[in-house]
């Protein structure tokens, strides 16, 4: 059966699959259920994903957008996972050097704070060795002047010096995109708002297949599979439930908070890695003439699909911020956006949130059902591994097949065909170039071919093909070629998944959604055939989320 990825024949895919036997079916969208599908569909599998929400609308949305090396847990000498994490995060980058940037980060020391510099020396050294980093990209020490002309907005008093080394940068979100559109374009199935309300057992009680209800129609459809997998996140615990297996390990939620604040009242020059007055540690990374600051570390018990910044968050952040940067003196009113998320931990007993493990784990019920709990953005591509090893030695064992070995370590995700790391500046000036040719600006074509790496052609196609249709649509001919491309390649099927997900501009450029919401609603409206109840729902729905960025909600202390 061909896949479709497209928006407007997501209720096709659906019906399709409906009565189908998949050798697995995944239960979340994120970036786990993503790597899995991938690893899965490229050993030879059968494989359909089904997400309640939009595709990374969790927390492969709402992270720090860093594919990080994990200094911090060499603070809890969690060895182990730095030497993997480390290792992994150079593999995501030259599988889409369009979705991740090397980014130096520095790490100023203060009397009287966490790190000094001999301890700091000697943590990034063996980060360095663990992480495998290559030579151009290893740590080094400065000075007090060096720090200060790294960063000249550091808190100078008590200033010791800093430790200088090198993270990844990502867009959690289209890495997410980017991996799914991989699986599928491979042959994975994959559906967005298609949410597992029921597990469906043989006689003897093994999970064999899910009842899956269509959120935006309401229709019910039943699908068959040898395995399921629960990669749903924060709601692997209300899964296991159904299951009647939430026995032993459970799951404990944390939401993390970033602030965005534009570089006019926040010049930050460089990414700064800091601790603060409690112990905690936050990160100011500057991006596109924005700088966000996160995060938050707090544990959670409420609504896990819209987790929402609270004043007392807000508050805290800032004052991070003022405390490490006492010149900018930011206040509310320089906050831009924001965004909260949940991550999933596994509960540990009498540890605070930030002190809880971010290992990975995976369980087994006795009815079959395989979840896999914990882990980070990062470690995504290796917690598939396990998982589909896992799913393909349970088959060979029952002799419902053969599956050859993981080939994701070198294998590019969708859009990555540029060339590797080292290609990828070439590849984006060589397409800035054609995309002149097609009207765009320079800076346009700059910013679609870095965003879509070698997808950019489908965009051109768009844009060579369609583009008239952009003036009738009152859109420019950029704003135009992503929403086509999002609706019918990105299985975008509402404003938030576009504003949000597809282009993260809800985040970091929030003036953008202001300016294009309207047209592209009347577009999405037109294309998809929306009724007007519809259409005044999605509106309604993207508006609440533009608030939400912006107006904290007021929680008693």
């Amino acid at each position: 059966m061909a896949q479709t990825f497209s928006g407007r024949k997501r209720t096709e895919q659906l019906a399709a699959m409906n009565g189908h036997v998949y050798d697995m079916i995944i239960i979340g969208g994120g970036i786990t259920g993503a790597g899995i599908a991938l690893d899965a569909t490229t050993r030879g599998m059968n494989v359909a994903v089904f997400e309640m929400q939009d595709f990374a609308a969790g927390t492969s949305s709402r992270s720090t957008k860093l594919v990080h090396g994990g200094l911090r847990y060499l603070k809890q000498f969690e060895v182990k996972m730095v030497a993997e994490v480390g290792k992994e995060r150079a593999i995501v980058y030259e599988n889409g050097p369009h979705v991740t940037t090397p980014e130096w980060m520095l790490l100023p020391m203060h009397k009287g704070g966490t790190f000094g510099p001999f301890s700091t020396s000697i943590g990034l050294r063996v980060y360095d060795f663990l992480a495998g980093v290559k030579r151009s990209e290893r740590r080094s020490m400065l000075s007090v002047e060096q720090t200060l002309v790294k960063e000249p907005l550091v808190k100078q008093d008590g200033l010791k010096g800093g430790g200088y080394y090198v993270e990844y940068r990502t867009d959690d979100a289209r890495l997410t995109i980017e991996v799914m559109k991989e699986a599928v374009h491979r042959g994975a199935a994959a559906v967005n708002y298609a949410k597992v309300d029921a597990f469906i057992y043989d006689e003897a009680g093994k999970v064999n297949g899910v009842r899956v209800i269509d959120l935006l129609t309401g229709t019910e459809y039943e699908v068959h599979a040898k395995r399921i997998v629960n990669a749903a996140g924060p709601w692997v615990d209300t899964l296991r439930e159904k299951d009647g297996s939430r026995t032993g390990k459970k799951l404990q939620l944390s939401k993390g908070v970033h602030i965005v604040i534009d570089q006019s009242r926040f010049p930050l020059k460089q990414a700064i890695y800091f601790d603060t007055p409690d112990g905690r540690m936050v990160f100011a990374i500057p991006r596109d003439g924005k700088a966000y600051v996160g995060t938050t570390d707090t544990f959670y018990k409420e609504d896990a699909v819209h987790p929402k910044m609270t004043v007392a968050d807000r508050k805290y952040v800032i004052d991070a911020i003022n405390y490490m940067f006492p010149s900018v003196k930011i206040t509310e009113d320089d906050v831009e956006s924001s965004w909260a998320g949940v991550r999933p931990l596994i509960y540990e007993e009498g540890k605070s949130a930030s002190e809880i493990s971010r290992k990975d784990e995976i369980w087994q019920s006795a009815s079959g059902l395989i979840t896999i709990a914990g882990g980070k953005l990062t470690g995504y591509r290796k917690m598939a591994e396990l998982v589909v090893d896992l799913v393909a030695n349970l088959l060979k064992q029952e002799g419902q097949g053969s599956y050859k070995a993981c080939s994701t370590k070198h294998m590019s995700i969708s859009g990555g065909a540029v060339g590797g790391s080292a290609g990828f500046p070439a590849f984006v000036q060589r397409k800035a170039d054609e995309g002149v040719g097609h009207g765009l600006t320079r800076e346009q074509a700059q910013h679609l071919a870095h965003m879509y790496g070698s997808n950019v052609d489908h965009l051109y196609d768009i844009i060579a093909k369609r583009g008239a249709e952009a003036q009738g649509a009152g859109l420019a001919l950029d704003v135009f070629a992503q929403l086509v491309y999002a609706i019918e390649q990105e299985m975008v099927v509402k404003p938030v998944d576009f504003f949000i997900r597809r282009t993260g501009a809800l985040f970091f450029t929030i003036g953008w959604v202001r300016a294009w919401k309207t047209p592209v609603i009347a577009y999405m409206a037109q294309y998809l055939g929306w009724s007007n109840t519809e259409e005044q729902m999605y509106t309604d729905e993207l508006e609440q989320r533009l608030t939400e960025a912006v107006v904290p909600v007021d929680l008693p202390q």
